[in-house]
């Protein structure tokens, strides 16, 4: 008996799946084919053809260029805040690190205080990380050469390897 059930419950399934696709098909098929015939029984009309006179132009002056202070080239530029240290951050700051935990960035500016470093962590709450600095000066020579330095102090730090300088926006 379960068997004759299942038999024709099996049937019923196959037969209003295979029913309904092919009725769809078959819609849009013959929809589609109608809109072919319509395209290709309206006339297609040629596009009127305007004549276009030369148009003289003045001559133009280059504008003065607009003065906007941003970061120079090979530097980052971000609004940050001192969150620990004993320095007030300047202009152009040298950056060995950034973590997303407050933790990890504190062990490196330990790490950098016990080494002579006045080290800095500060904020940046548009990318919510905190960046070590190592120093921080009024140009930018000065933190390249700062920067360059920190480098060679820390040949075989990969993570050393890769500071870079930060122009503070603030």
């Amino acid at each position: 008996m379960k068997k004759v059930i299942l038999f024709g419950l099996g049937m019923c399934t196959v037969l209003a799946f295979s029913s309904c696709k092919t009725g769809k098909e078959s819609a849009y098929k013959k929809a589609y084919e109608k809109a072919q015939e319509q395209e290709l029984a309206t006339p297609q009309e040629a596009a009127p053809v305007e004549v276009v006179t030369p148009v003289v132009a003045a001559p133009v002056t280059p504008a003065q260029p607009k003065v906007v202070e941003a970061a120079p080239a090979g530097t980052r530029q971000e609004n940050v805040t001192v969150v620990s240290g004993d320095t007030q951050l300047k202009r152009f700051s040298v950056v060995c690190g950034a973590f997303g935990v407050k933790a990890n960035a504190e062990g490196v500016k330990q790490r950098l205080t016990g080494d002579g470093y006045n080290a800095l962590v500060v904020f940046n709450a548009e990318r919510n990380l905190y960046r070590v600095v190592v120093s921080t000066f009024d140009d930018r020579a000065a933190a390249e050469q700062s920067r360059d330095a920190f480098k060679a102090r820390y040949p075989q730090n990969a993570d050393f390897q890769s500071a870079w300088l930060l122009y503070n926006v603030n």
